[in-house]
Parts: structure tokens; sequence; C-alpha cells
């Protein structure tokens, strides 16, 4: 398996890191894409480390850019194949990164964006020890919901209602099966926004992070 590398930031106190934010980018992109999120995020969290590691791939028929799993088979037992190797990618990073700054193994909260947030969300729920948060930007629940044996992650959706690269309706789907399976979900749908990121998104996981990563499990 591919040893995952990437931007790091913080933390914002300049003091020992206390937790760790894993900030994972979309299909094409690369770690920087979205370590810019780190000095905003850090206002909320100023004793994490925010780490954003390039995914485990070259991004088939580009030049340029990662991805975390291949798309050129969309059917869905591909896609769940691809999104369960990359979350076995992403829990090795996390479980390496934490160890590299001394931290206890529930001290890390998950974001990811498109692709990221697919991966994001499926490592958050089959990492034998959960994260205190997850966060999905723009992306979608391409596996079943794992057998927890404990309780799942507190998860936050947030998705552009004009998203026509991923749809919205992936993250109402995602949070119907979500709840199903007991996972305490929290959602925003932000009229207007397409494929992307917005400040509405970004505060409001500034929030979501403040309220769960900071909590010791």
């Amino acid at each position: 398996m591919a040893t995952l590398d990437g931007p790091r930031w913080g933390p914002k106190s300049g003091g020992a890191p206390r937790q760790l934010v894993v900030l994972c980018h979309g299909l094409g992109a690369d770690g920087h894409d979205l370590i810019d999120i780190a000095p905003d995020w850090g206002l909320a969290l100023p004793d994490a480390m925010f780490a954003a590691p390039d995914a485990p791939e070259p991004c088939e028929g580009m030049p340029f850019g990662r991805q975390w799993f291949a798309l050129w088979d969309r059917s869905p037992a591909q896609l769940q194949a691809g999104v369960m190797a990359g979350a076995a990618a992403l829990i090795g990073f996390i479980d390496a990164e934490l160890a590299r700054l001394h931290l206890p193994p529930d001290a890390v909260a998950l974001m990811g964006f498109s692709q990221g947030a697919m991966t994001a969300l499926y490592a958050g729920l089959c990492r034998p020890v959960k994260p205190r948060a997850v966060l999905a930007y723009a992306g979608a629940l391409l596996a079943p919901v794992p057998a927890a044996g404990g309780t799942f992650p507190p998860m936050l959706l947030v998705h552009g209602e004009d998203d026509a690269v991923v749809p919205a309706a992936a993250s109402h789907d995602a949070e119907q099966k979500l709840r199903s399976a007991g996972v305490p979900v929290e959602s925003l749908f932000v009229p207007g926004l397409g494929h992307g990121l917005d400040a509405t998104g970004i505060s409001t996981g500034a929030l979501f992070l403040q309220r769960w990563a900071c909590h010791a499990a």
C-alpha cells in the first residue's frame, strides 16, 4: 500500500498538537488544494495539526493531480471496491500521523471534498477507532454502512444545491442511509452553490469541528 504524504499546517497556538484534522482533496487535485482552509479552521481549533495528504494514485487521463480511486468503471461494485481501497490508504495515513504526533488513536477529525469526501465518509465509518468528527463536502456514500460494533462519529454533510458534478441528491441519499444506520448526521444544502466550497460551508464546518473535535472520546 502506498505511503501517503502532503502539506501540513499548525498548530496555530504554537504548542504541541492536541488534535489532528485530515483534509482529503477531490479528483484531479492534491493536498495543496485544501490546506489553505487550515488557517481559518485553526481559529476554531488552535491546538490542531492539519494535514492534507495527496491521494494514493495518479489521476487517470490527466497529466497532473491525484485520485483516491479510479473512475474508469462507475458500476456500483467497482465504486464500492475503489472507495474501500482509498479508505484503507487514508486510514493508514491517519494511524501513522497520529503516532508521529504522539496523539491518542481517537484524536482525529476527517474532512473531504468530492471524491475525498466519499473516501473520508467511508474511512470514518470503518476505522476501528472512530474519529471524533467527519465532514463531507459535495460527497456521496458509495458503500454500505458497516456494522459499527459501537458508536459512530458525528457527521456533517455539506452540498451545493446547484452541483452539476456530484448532484445534491447524493448527500440527501447518504443522509437517509446514515440516519437509518444510527449515525448522528447534520446537513447543510447551500442554495445557488455548484461543485465547490463557500464561506457558509467553511464557517459551518469550523463550528462543527469546534463542537466535536475537541471532545475526548
